[in-house]
């Protein structure tokens, strides 16, 4: 009974059971049908071009191709991809679970080892590698892998500006710029910003080309100027005024890293280095093109029959750092002055890091290490001189100078002939010697041993007139620039650094350009530096007019259209409006390579006078603004900052080039080191504008870097802008910062004794460039109020009251974040 029951209930069970499979077979192919059709067709065979090797040129030959074949691997051929690597055959044909590549890619806890530089694989590129292993790994022998092309060597195109079918009334396309602007607001839906109001344009624009506030009359003017020609006219004012070479000469001294020491421990001062300082401001206030500018630069010294200012032009690469310390290895460091001037050169004109190069082949560029040395063979062969650069201005004021002393020596020497004529002896003639000495020459001297009073104390006195009334004799100026000159005989060899070390000489090398940009055209059998200069601006060479016009864009945006000014190569940033930047870079081209009608196409563009307010256009999702809906609002760089103060206050001495100055600083700052030298600046003369501060490498000027500015160690192509305590409490309390407000405040107390509003009101516009809205002003005037109850018990007079009363307006004004900010 139990046996028949037992076999009833296990054929009842398999009957279940049959049903119930069938049941869930017809559920899977009603369900899952689909999916199943679709994985059919995706398990179709695999194609090695066109699905493997995508596949592989974007995520693996970065660093697995012939030159750079990291962990012994090379993916770029059939022949060296199954040969395998470090750690043995990487791939299997037909065999997954012996495919090193395979576990390499895989994620583990989410995590996959490979591929390092690039973004991990999907599960689709990783199944389809697993398949074509699976498969063979069919790889035609004839199919060679091409590393993935470089955007910044692709040849420079001019394209056409983009057809807008409908400009926004507050966008309209002023010139192509906007156009291709306003095609990208479009493609992603953005609405720009309105035009930025008045007061801020002209603001803008006086930062943005001179780095100095408008004056009030500027900003009147423009304000209340209802020509259609309004802006370009102020546009064409603030290119010709001569502060412009100031301030973009300042962005240029980043790139050639000028400072006015030495660096290193002796960090020994460098006393004409101010001369190439000066040719620089003068050259951009001249405009010279920008390829001549270049030129003279790199090769001044090479060109036919090269000028004094030519030579002097050549202190680009004189700015390098330089170890004078006893005992050093000369040789070592001059090495290292020259693979600092390759990597200068290198991201200066062609935006390349070059110095990754410099111990093996670079890992991400087509840069290799031979190369390397094939431009460093370009700067092997000079060797640095002096050149007597003495300015038209010094001999003015030696002239003058002298001028204003000769009278006095006239007068006196006259005085003596009414002396008793008699012989000298020698020890007579010895006292004339010692007494005239510092006053004349000693070649003069021989008219006045004739003179001689036998009174010694009529002698003591003339003495004392002579230096009472005439001082030490006006030096004549003698100044000496450093230059490079080629050698002409015992040339130098250059060889490669066997992994970087100076005195491991490896390969001998030939003057050359890296393979992956056009090929360089020598004058003679033998190139030279003036070759190398050319072949940058040869209309082949698509990096140097891209890097140079993006820079240009950076300085008036605040970013470049590439964020990475000095790293156009692959671990740079692509840029964010491509077609653009061709344009610009042709443009600059077909314009001479001036940079005034550059940055005057630019400014004059309807991109650049938008508003940069955040909520200019509310509705707006787009934070980043990469694609331009709005202009950018940054703080002002270290040296503004400081020329914002003195020119609000009156202060600022607007001499232009000339020697570096050296504004007080505490003694603690000065004696941190043997070599520290401070002589203050005297009289207006300390006044002047920060790219004029003494740049001292080891103990720079403490406010300056506060504000980053640039070290002058390396080549700096961005500045960093940071947002710390130390800046604000910088403003506060530095005594530069505080004599501003303090002249400011007492100006205006004095000038508007009756009236603080009118003070409160003056002192906005100086700092501000715009009247006080309502709310300010009345907060203003509280706080004037305010601080003079405070200062009233005091012992002080009223004006002494209202002075201070109004200097701290004038500090509460100056330490707002609008004062030190472009908008």
């Amino acid at each position: 009974m139990f046996y028949r029951f037992n076999r009833f209930t296990l054929s009842m069970f398999a009957q279940a059971s049959r049903l119930l499979i069938l049941l869930t077979m017809i559920l899977t192919v009603m369900l899952v049908g689909p999916i199943l059709c679709a994985a059919e067709l995706s398990a179709a065979p695999v194609i090695f071009e066109r699905d493997v090797a995508p596949i592989l040129e974007n995520h693996c030959l970065r660093c697995h191709n012939k030159r750079d074949h990291r962990g012994g691997l090379s993916l770029q051929s059939r022949e060296a991809a199954f040969q395998g690597g470090e750690s043995g055959a990487t791939i299997e044909p037909g065999d997954i679970s012996s495919s090193y590549l395979i576990d390499l890619i895989t994620p583990y806890d989410g995590v996959a080892e490979m591929p390092q530089e690039s973004a991990p694989l999907s599960e689709k590129e990783i199944s389809i590698l697993r398949r074509w292993i699976d498969e063979g790994a069919k790889w035609p022998e004839n199919v060679e892998l091409e590393l993935p092309s470089l955007w910044s060597l692709e040849p420079l195109e001019h394209p056409s500006p983009p057809e807008i079918a409908r400009a926004p009334e507050d966008f309209p396309v002023r010139n192509p710029i906007d156009a291709f602007i306003a095609a990208r607001h479009q493609d992603a839906n953005l609405k720009p910003a309105p035009t930025a109001d008045r007061h801020t344009l002209v603001r803008r624009l006086s930062l943005d080309l001179i780095g100095l506030p408008p004056s009030h009359e500027q900003v009147e003017s423009f304000v209340n100027d209802a020509s259609p020609d309004a802006y370009e006219k102020l546009v064409d004012e603030f290119l010709e005024s001569p502060h412009f070479g100031e301030h973009w000469g300042r962005h240029w001294l980043d790139l050639a890293r000028y400072a006015d020491s030495e660096g290193y421990l002796g960090d020994s001062e460098r006393p004409h280095a101010w001369v190439y300082r000066e040719w620089v401001i003068n050259a951009i206030n001249d405009d010279l093109p920008f390829d001549q500018f270049s030129i003279e630069q790199l090769a001044g010294d090479l060109l036919e029959n090269p000028t004094l200012e030519q030579k002097i032009a050549t202190g680009f690469h004189r700015n390098t750092l330089r170890n004078t310390e006893a005992g050093v290895d000369l040789e070592l460091y001059r090495t290292k002055e020259i693979i600092d001037r390759v990597n200068t050169t290198g991201m200066v004109w062609l935006g390349l890091t070059f110095g990754c190069a410099e111990c093996h082949d670079h890992k991400h560029d087509p840069v290799s290490q031979k190369e390397f040395y094939q431009l460093y063979a370009f700067f092997n062969n000079a060797d640095e001189i002096g050149v007597t650069a003495t300015q038209p201005w010094e001999i003015a004021e030696y002239e003058e100078n002298l001028k204003s002393w000769q009278p006095g020596w006239d007068e006196l020497t006259t005085e003596l002939v009414s002396f008793e004529k008699e012989g000298l002896t020698e020890e007579q003639r010895d006292e004339v010697k010692q007494i005239f000495k510092k006053y004349k020459k000693s070649t003069d001297l021989k008219k006045l041993e004739s003179f001689y009073r036998t009174d010694e104390t009529a002698w003591k006195a003339f003495e004392k007139r002579l230096a009472r009334q005439l001082g030490k004799r006006p030096s004549k100026p003698s100044t000496k620039a450093r230059a490079f000159t080629e050698r002409k005989k015992d040339r130098r060899e250059t060889f490669v650094h066997i992994r970087g070390v100076y005195n491991r000489p490896g390969e001998k090398v030939d003057l050359d350009t890296p393979e992956a940009l056009p090929r360089l055209r020598a004058r003679a059998e033998t190139p030279d530096r003036l070759d190398l200069a050319r072949w940058l601006f040869h209309e082949e060479n698509p990096l140097t007019a891209r890097v140079a016009v993006n820079r240009i864009w950076q300085q008036l945006f605040g970013v470049g259209i590439v964020s990475t000014p000095g790293d156009f190569g692959n671990k740079g940033a692509p840029p964010t409006h491509p077609l653009l930047l061709d344009w610009l870079a042709s443009e600059y081209r077909t314009r001479g390579w001036s940079r005034k009608e550059m940055i005057r196409l630019i400014v004059n563009s309807s991109t650049y006078r938008m508003s940069s307010g955040f909520n200019s256009v509310p509705e707006q999702s787009e934070l980043s603004n990469q694609l331009l809906w709005r202009q950018n609002s940054f703080r002002v760089t270290a040296e503004t900052v400081r020329d914002l103060h003195l020119t609000a206050s009156g202060l600022l001495d607007r001499t232009i080039g000339r020697k570096g100055i050296r504004p007080p600083l505490p003694d603690f700052v000065t004696e941190v080191g043997r070599s520290v030298k401070w002589p203050v600046s005297q009289g207006t003369e300390r006044y002047r504008r920060g790219m004029y501060i003494f740049f001292k490498r080891t103990v720079p000027y403490p406010m300056l870097m506060t504000f980053d500015a640039s070290d002058s160690a390396t080549s700096c192509s961005r500045r960093e802008r940071s947002n710390t305590p130390l800046q604000a409490l910088t403003l506060l309390n530095d005594p530069v910062f505080y004599e501003c407000a303090e002249v400011l405040g007492e100006e205006m107390a004095e000038e508007n004794q009756d009236s603080p509003d009118l003070a409160i009101r003056e002192i906005f516009l100086r700092c501000l460039g715009r009247p006080p809205r309502d709310a300010e002003f009345k907060y203003l005037l509280a706080a004037y109020h305010d601080l003079m109850l405070i200062d009233s018990p005091s012992n002080d007079s009223e004006e002494s009251v209202r002075h201070n009363a109004m200097t701290g307006i004038a500090r509460i004004v100056m330490n707002l974040d609008e004062f030190i900010t472009r908008n």
